[in-house]
């Protein structure tokens, strides 16, 4: 049962109530990510998001993970382009510990200043790990192509030059102008009572107010990027190519988004879709491919993602733009669109399985729609998807002047990229 209340200070507080489990997860989600942050800030938003486990004003960083270890729950915390969480898992009887633990860190937190050295080492050890590992590097590269200038191509790690400047003052400075009370989610799902947690989280949270630095804020988030399209070629000695093709996409609440479901997962979203089958199966080309969408509140792009060998990445990107230009074309069949949207209903129900699962997605809905969508009207959205929906959706994204890519490899200096007809 979904249930939402809104404390004195304005934050908003969304339940599910699953009488059937045994476990609870907490959530804090803040409308704060590397897409709020001045060039000169990257990286400040997830360097923050790791500050707050080091450490309260009455718990060090090690009886932080101690109270947790030792009722065997989970507690952890992620940053994105637009949003940070902090979430906690525990059993049902451990709820007040977490709520305690969660809303310790998130008002208490002391930004000590041996504990901000001691993780700027580790970011900076975060960021050449993600430098090494390419298949998830070139989806930076490629947002840094595609969106040049603006917040949403930056890295949420942030860059070495950045996060080796920011000091005690700048955290302090930004979480008070980011973290406030219009901005904040609390989401929960599991064997809990809404009205009991709301008490408690008003006795919690209700005190925090909103920051008069706050308003308004110096970055104008809410700026539309201008892609860029053409062919990127990025040099790094590695054995295999890895390239991400994309293209201006749609934006999280888009009327078209279930449409849009259906058209990335039949071009790359299982071992099923066309690229998985014509480019791995049928040409053994590659032995990860798949496609993706990136939604954001007032933007997207839909990307592809394959790793491959220098001979054959020309085959492999044509292959791409082939199956896109298929798409674009009518190349759909009925029987298709409906295994594809089975498939969906599928994923998205045993996807919701698990507490932790349940939290994310009513605290999404809260932060993007405003309101709570049941899986019910989700499923027949999407089951109600036409053919020709698809095909239409299709030919407004798949337009080879819009398009990007982007290829990190072992690239001598002699090398020329193909343009493959993207950006003119």
């Amino acid at each position: 049962m979904f249930a939402k209340s809104v404390l004195d200070n304005g934050i908003r507080v969304v339940s599910q109530e699953m009488t059937d489990h045994r476990s609870v997860s907490l959530g804090i989600w803040v409308e704060n990510g590397s897409r709020h942050e001045l060039p000169d800030e990257n990286g400040i938003s997830h360097f923050i998001e790791h500050l707050l486990f080091k450490g309260t004003t009455t718990r060090t960083a090690a009886q932080i993970a101690e109270e947790m270890d030792a009722v065997g729950g989970l507690l952890n915390a992620f940053t994105s382009k637009e949003h940070t969480c902090y979430y906690a898992k525990v059993l049902d009887e451990d709820l007040p510990l977490a709520s305690d633990l969660l809303t310790d860190i998130f008002l208490n937190s002391s930004f000590d200043a041996e504990e901000i050295e001691r993780e700027r080492s580790v970011i900076l050890q975060e960021i050449s790990q993600a430098e090494d590992t390419p298949d998830d590097y070139v989806h930076d590269l490629f947002s840094l192509d595609f969106f040049q200038n603006h917040p949403l191509g930056r890295p949420i790690a942030g860059h070495v030059g950045t996060v080796s400047k920011f000091g005690r003052e700048h955290f302090v400075n930004f979480f008070h102008e980011r973290y406030h009370p219009s901005r904040v989610v609390v989401a929960a799902a599991g064997h809990f009572q809404h009205d009991k947690l709301v008490k408690e989280l008003n006795t919690r949270l209700g005190g925090a107010k909103q920051s008069v630095s706050a308003l308004p804020s110096r970055v104008n988030a809410e700026l539309l990027p201008q892609t860029k399209s053409g062919a990127f070629t990025h040099a790094k000695p590695l054995e295999q190519v890895h390239l991400c093709l994309g293209m201006p996409g749609i934006h999280q609440t888009h009327p078209q988004r279930h449409a849009g479901y259906i058209l990335n997962t039949i071009l790359g979203g299982g071992m099923s879709s066309r690229l998985f089958q014509e480019i791995r199966e049928k040409r053994g080309k590659a032995y990860s491919v798949y496609s993706f969408m990136s939604t954001y509140s007032d933007t997207g792009y839909l990307g592809i993602y394959a790793g491959t060998s220098l001979e054959a990445v020309e085959e492999v990107i044509d292959l791409v733009l082939r199956e896109l230009k298929c798409l674009a074309a009518g190349e759909i069949k009925e029987d298709e669109v409906r295994r594809t949207r089975g498939q969906l209903v599928g994923n998205i129900m045993l996807g919701l399985e698990s507490t932790d699962s349940w939290m994310s997605h009513i605290a999404r809905n809260e932060l993007y729609f405003g309101k709570s969508i049941t899986t019910d009207e989700i499923c027949q959205r999407i089951r109600s998807v036409t053919r020709d929906e698809i095909i239409e959706l299709a030919r407004a994204l798949f337009r080879p002047e819009a398009m990007a890519v982007s290829l990190l490899g072992d690239f001598k200096e002699d090398f020329k990229v193909k343009n493959f007809g993207l950006g003119q």
